[in-house]
C-alpha cells in the first residue's frame, strides 16, 4: 500500500479502479432519477427526454478534460488543486469555495430524500418538521461516522452500495417497458388552451429542465473519481477511465428512465398540462397506479438507499476539497490532519458535517436546492478546460496517460455549455450563487492579507491571472438579470432588455470570449511544477515496484 503525506496522519492509496467508478456512480444515482424526471417533465413534457441527452453531452465534454486532468496529476480534492496551478491563489480559491458551496450541500439534499421518500411509511414526518430535521441532520452523521474510518471503509461501503443502487432502476426501465402502456403521452394535446405535443413548452423548457430540473445536478457526480484521485492505487490509468465509464452508464440510465416514465403516466393526470403532473414518489406511485405493487414497494425501499450513499459519497469529496484548500495554503495546515487509523481527513469530514446540517435550515425541499447546487457545481467544472489549455501551454512534455483529441475544440465547447446552463437557471438562483462566491473571496483576500499569516496572500501576480474570472462573474450577473423573461421573470431578473434566441448568442459570445482571457491568464506557477515532480515520482516508483514484484 502507497501513502501520500499529510499535516498528520497519511493519505492512503487503496482505492481500485472499481472503487472509483463506483465513487462516481454511486454520487450520480442518488435522488436524481426519483425526483428529476418528475420536474424534468413538469419544464418540458415529453421533451424531457432530450433535455437528459443535453445534459449528459455537456457533462462528458467537462468529463473528458478531466479525464486528462486527473491522469496527469492525480490530487486530493483536484477542483481546488488544478486552478491553483494555473492561475494562482484567486482563481484556485474561488474555485475550491464554490466547490465546497456545492459539495457540502449534496449530503443535505440526499438527506431530504430519503425522509420525503420514508413518508411512505413514516406519516408522521408529514407534520413535524422538527422530525424531519433530527432524522436528517442523523443521517449527515452515519455519513460522518463510516466515512471517518477511511477510505477503505468508504470504498467497501460505497460499493456495496451503489451495486444495489445500479440495480434498481435497471430494474424499473425493464418492468416499465413490459408494463408502461401510455405511449402515446409523447404526442398528447390536452383539451382547450393547454399546451401539448412533444415539447408543450418549447426549446425553452427543455433548456431550463436541463439546469433547474435536477438533470445536471444528477450527472454532476462524475467528478468523485478525479477528487479521490490521491487515493486512488493507479490513478494516473484508472482515475480516467472511471471517469467516463461512470458518465457513459449514467448517460444511457437516465435517458431511459425518462423515456419510460413519460409512457408510464396516466393521460388523466396531465389533462391540465405536464406542469401540473404532481406526485411526492414519482416512480413509486406511477408503479403503483401500473398494477406493479412489488416493484413500488422496491422502489420506497431503495429511495431510502440510493440517495443515502449518494450522501455518504459527497461528504467523503467534499473533506477532500477541503484537504485540497489546506494544501493549498488557503485553510490553516490543521485540515490536513489526517485519522492515524483510517487517514481520513478528519476535520474536512467534520466542517462538512456542520455546514450539511446548516443547509438543512433554510432549504426544506429537495427542489429548492437542485438549482443552486448545478449552478455552483458547473461553475466549478468550467475551469477544467481552461487549466487544461494552461498546462498544455505550460507543460507540453508531462506525462499525460490520457490526453483529450481536439481540446482546442473541445475546450471551449464544454466552457460555452457550462456558461449556458449557469444562465438557463436564471437570476433567482444565480445572483445568491456569485454573491456569496464573491463574499468569499473578499473575506479571504481580507484575512490572508494580514501580517504574519501563513494563508496564501492574493498578490499581484495571482490578481492578474484571476480578474477574467472576476469580471467573468459580474458579467454572467448582469446578463441574467438583464436577459430574455424566459430564463427569469419581470421581478427576479430576465429584464427583457435582449429578447430570446438572440440572448443565447450573446451568452455563447460572453463564454467564448472569457475562455479565451482564462487561458491567456494563465501562468507556470511554482505550485503547478511541484506538483508535476510529485506526479513523476509517484508514477516511476509505482513502476519500479512492478518489475521488483514476484508476479514479474
Amino acid at each position: 500500500m502507497s501513502t501520500v503525506q499529510g499535516g498528520a496522519g497519511q493519505l492512503r492509496r487503496e482505492m481500485s479502479r472499481l472503487d472509483l467508478v463506483m465513487a462516481g456512480l454511486g454520487a450520480i444515482i442518488g435522488s436524481g432519477w426519483l425526483f428529476g424526471v418528475l420536474y424534468a417533465a413538469n419544464y418540458a413534457g415529453p421533451a424531457a427526454v432530450v433535455g437528459w441527452i443535453i445534459g449528459g453531452i455537456a457533462v462528458i465534454l467537462i468529463g473528458l478534460v478531466y479525464a486528462e486532468l486527473s491522469g496527469m496529476l492525480p490530487e486530493a480534492g483536484g477542483i481546488a488543486r488544478y486552478p491553483h496551478f494555473t492561475h494562482g491563489s484567486l482563481v484556485g480559491f474561488i474555485m475550491g469555495w464554490g466547490a465546497f458551496i456545492a459539495y457540502s450541500t449534496v449530503p443535505a439534499i440526499e438527506a431530504e430524500a430519503v425522509v420525503q421518500y420514508s413518508e411512505h411509511y413514516i406519516t408522521s414526518f408529514n407534520n413535524s418538521t422538527l422530525l424531519r430535521f433530527v432524522v436528517e441532520a442523523l443521517l449527515l452523521v452515519l455519513f460522518f461516522a463510516i466515512n471517518s474510518y477511511g477510505v477503505k471503509a468508504y470504498a467497501k461501503t460505497n460499493t456495496i452500495v451503489t451495486t444495489i443502487k445500479f440495480i434498481m432502476p435497471s430494474v424499473t426501465v425493464l418492468a416499465f417497458l413490459f408494463f408502461a402502456s401510455h405511449w402515446s403521452n409523447y404526442s398528447f394535446k390536452p383539451a382547450g388552451s393547454v399546451p401539448g405535443g412533444f415539447a408543450p413548452y418549447g426549446v425553452a423548457g427543455v433548456l431550463k429542465a436541463v439546469a433547474l430540473s435536477g438533470i445536471v445536478f444528477s450527472f454532476l457526480g462524475f467528478r468523485q473519481a478525479v477528487d479521490m484521485a490521491g487515493e486512488a492505487k493507479n490513478p494516473q490509468k484508472d482515475v480516467p477511465r472511471a471517469i467516463m465509464t461512470a458518465i457513459g452508464l449514467a448517460v444511457v440510465l437516465y435517458v431511459m428512465l425518462q423515456v419510460v416514465f413519460i409512457a408510464g403516466i396516466a393521460p388523466s393526470a396531465i389533462v391540465k398540462g405536464w406542469a401540473s403532473l404532481s406526485f411526492t414518489s414519482p416512480f413509486a406511485q406511477v408503479a403503483a397506479a401500473l398494477g406493479l405493487g412489488w416493484l413500488a414497494t422496491l422502489l420506497y425501499a431503495d429511495a431510502i438507499i440510493s440517495p443515502a450513499g449518494t450522501g455518504n459519497v459527497y461528504l467523503a469529496s467534499t473533506a477532500r476539497v477541503v484537504y485540497a484548500s489546506s494544501a493549498n495554503k488557503y485553510l490553516s495546515k490543521k485540515f490536513m490532519t489526517l485519522t492515524d487509523r483510517g487517514g481520513a481527513p478528519i476535520l474536512g469530514l467534520l466542517v462538512t458535517l456542520i455546514f450539511g446540517i446548516l443547509a438543512l435550515l433554510p432549504f426544506p425541499s429537495w427542489q429548492s436546492l437542485v438549482g443552486v447546487i448545478s449552478s455552483a457545481t458547473v461553475f466549478t467544472y468550467m475551469i477544467g478546460p481552461v487549466s487544461a489549455t494552461v498546462l498544455r501551454k505550460n507543460h507540453p512534455d508531462a506525462h499525460r496517460p490520457y490526453k483529450q483529441a481536439a481540446l482546442e475544440v473541445v475546450g471551449p465547447l464544454a466552457f460555452i455549455v457550462g456558461t449556458l446552463i449557469i444562465y438557463w437557471a436564471g437570476w433567482n438562483i444565480d445572483w445568491k450563487l456569485i454573491v456569496a462566491l464573491l463574499a468569499g473571496t473578499a473575506i479571504y483576500a481580507l484575512v490572508a492579507s494580514r501580517p504574519n499569516t501563513s494563508l496564501d496572500k492574493v498578490d499581484g501576480a495571482s490578481l492578474k491571472s484571476g480578474i477574467w474570472l472576476v469580471a467573468y462573474m459580474v458579467v454572467m450577473l448582469a446578463m441574467t438579470y438583464f436577459g430574455s423573461a424566459t430564463f427569469g421573470s419581470p421581478f427576479n431578473g430576465g429584464k427583457g432588455l435582449i429578447h430570446y434566441p438572440m440572448d443565447l448568442v450573446v451568452v455563447v459570445v460572453i463564454a467564448i470570449v472569457f475562455y479565451y482571457w482564462g487561458v491567456s491568464s494563465g501562468r507556470m506557477t511554482q505550485a503547478g511544477v511541484d506538483a508535476f515532480e510529485r506526479a513523476d515520482s509517484d508514477r516511476m516508483a509505482r513502476n519500479q515496484a512492478e518489475k521488483s514484484s514476484p508476479l514479474n
